[in-house]
C-alpha cells in the first residue's frame, strides 16, 4: 500500500519540529498540535454555524483539548461518569453536557443528574424507567438504529432501535415526567457514504410527524459524529459533508430547523495527531517470501485498535519516505507487513494491505503514523505485557 505525498497530511515544516521534539523521548508516543484542533472546531463551526456542537469526549480526552475546545464553546457528549467527573474538574458545568451513552447504570444515571445533567439518550425502556426514576423532569432523546453501511468503523446494531420501539418510548417517557426532546442517530465512525444522513434525516421527520398526531412534539435532532479524518484513502471535506446535510435538513424540514446538535470527535482530533514509534525488529518467515515483517513498539493494544481487520489505513512515513519525491522513486521502497510487539498473535497491524516503505530500513529506526489523533491513547491498554499506556504530549505549532 502506498503512502500518498506527506503534503498531502502535514507541512515538512510541522514534521520537521515533531521530529525535533520527540528526538529524546522515548517511543512510543502521541503528538497532538491543539492549534489543528482549533482549526478543526472552527471549520465545523463555520460550516454548520446553526448546529450545536457537543464533542465526544472519548475521541480524545486529554485535558489540554478538552481545554482548548471549552475554551472555544464546545459542549461535550460524555459516556461515563468518569468522563463526567473529568469535565466538571476542568471547571466545565453540566448544562453543557449530554450523557449520549444509551447503557447506564441507574446510579450513574442518578449521579449525572445530582451534578447537573439534564439531557439523556436513550433506546430501551429500561433505560427509560431508570431515567424516569432517578432523573426526574430531564430531556430525553431517543437513538434511531442505523446499519453503519458505508463507514470504516461501523458502530452496529449495537445501539439504537427501530422506529417503532422509538415511538412507543417517546409515548412512555411523557407518561414518566420525562420530556421526550429529540431524535438522535449515528451513521457509523469515518462514514465516507454522505447519502447516509439522508436516509436517517429522512426518519426523523418521519418520527417527528408520527409523534406530532400523538400530541408530542420533538424539538431537536442529534445528527451524531460520523465526519471523516484524512487516512490513506481520501474523502470529501468538511465543508462538503456540511452542505449535503445541510440540504437533506432543508429538503425535510424546510426554513424551520429542529434543534441541530452534532457529536464530532473523529473529524476535530484526528488530524492533529502524530505517534511516533520505533521498529523493534525486521524479519523474513522464509527464503522464498520476499515480504519483510516490520515490528513496531506499538500495536493493537497499545492505541492502534482500529486496524482491526484493517479498517482504518493510517499513513505511516519512516524519516527518508517523508522526504518529497522520494516515495515516487520505486527502487527505494519495499513491501512490510506490520505488527505490533506483543506476544498476541492478534496484533498484526497489515498483513492483507502491505506499507511501502523505505527498503534500508533499521531497527532503531523512528517512524511516524499520521491521523492518530482521535481512538488511539483513549483505546490504549493498560500494561498488556507490562507495556505502560500511550504517552501523549500536546504542542503548538
Amino acid at each position: 500500500m502506498e503512502n500518498k505525498n506527506i503534503l498531502r497530511y502535514l507541512d515538512p515544516g510541522d514534521f520537521e519540529k515533531i521530529k525535533e521534539f520527540s528526538k529524546d523521548k522515548e517511543t512510543p508516543m502521541l503528538v497532538i498540535n491543539l492549534n489543528k484542533i482549533e482549526k478543526k472546531f472552527d471549520e465545523l463551526k463555520k460550516h454548520l454555524s446553526y448546529a450545536k456542537i457537543y464533542y465526544a469526549v472519548k475521541a480524545n480526552p486529554n485535558n489540554e483539548v478538552i481545554k482548548v475546545l471549552a475554551d472555544r464553546g464546545s459542549n461535550f457528549d460524555i459516556a461515563t461518569v468518569f468522563e463526567l467527573n473529568q469535565l466538571l474538574e476542568l471547571g466545565i458545568t453540566a448544562d453543557r453536557m449530554s450523557y449520549g451513552n444509551t447503557i447506564k447504570k441507574e446510579k450513574d444515571i442518578a449521579y449525572a443528574y445530582e451534578k447537573g445533567v439534564r439531557l439523556f439518550a436513550t433506546d430501551s425502556e429500561s433505560d427509560l424507567s431508570k431515567i424516569a426514576r432517578q432523573a426526574p423532569n430531564s430531556k430525553v432523546f431517543f437513538r434511531i438504529l442505523c446499519d453503519g453501511s458505508g463507514a470504516d468503523w461501523p458502530l452496529s446494531r449495537k445501539f439504537g432501535a427501530h422506529l417503532d420501539v422509538i415511538f412507543n418510548l417517546a409515548i412512555k417517557a411523557k407518561k414518566m415526567g420525562l420530556e421526550p426532546y429529540g431524535l438522535s442517530f449515528h451513521v457509523g465512525s469515518q462514514q465516507r457514504d454522505i447519502g447516509q444522513w439522508d436516509n436517517a434525516i429522512a426518519q426523523c421527520k418521519y418520527m417527528f410527524d408520527s409523534l406530532s398526531e400523538a400530541d408530542i412534539d420533538l424539538k431537536m435532532i442529534n445528527i451524531g459524529g460520523g465526519f471523516p479524518s484524512d487516512y490513506l484513502q481520501p474523502s470529501n471535506s468538511i465543508e462538503v459533508y456540511a452542505k449535503e446535510v445541510t440540504r437533506f435538513l432543508a429538503e425535510d424540514f424546510g426554513d424551520n430547523f429542529p434543534e441541530i446538535i452534532v457529536e464530532p470527535g473523529r473529524s476535530i482530533t484526528g488530524e492533529a495527531g502524530v505517534i511516533v514509534t520505533e521498529a523493534v525488529l525486521i524479519s523474513q518467515k522464509s527464503i522464498a517470501n520476499h515480504y519483510s515483517w516490520l515490528y513496531l513498539d506499538i500495536g493493537k493494544f497499545g492505541g492502534l485498535i482500529e486496524t482491526l481487520d484493517e479498517a482504518i489505513k493510517y499513513p505511516i512515513y519512516t524519516e527518508s519516505s517523508a522526504v518529497l519525491g522520494f516515495e515516487e522513486n520505486e527502487d527505494n521502497l519495499k513491501e512490510y507487513i506490520i505488527a505490533g510487539p506483543t506476544c498476541d498473535s492478534m496484533d498484526i497491524l497489515y498483513e492483507d494491505n502491505k506499507y511501502k516503505l523505505d527498503k534500508d530500513l533499521k531497527e532503531g529506526d523512528r517512524i511516524y503514523i499520521l491521523t492518530t489523533g482521535a481512538y488511539t491513547s483513549s483505546y490504549s491498554a493498560i500494561c498488556f505485557n507490562g507495556i505502560p499506556p500511550l504517552k501523549t504530549y500536546t504542542v503548538r505549532f
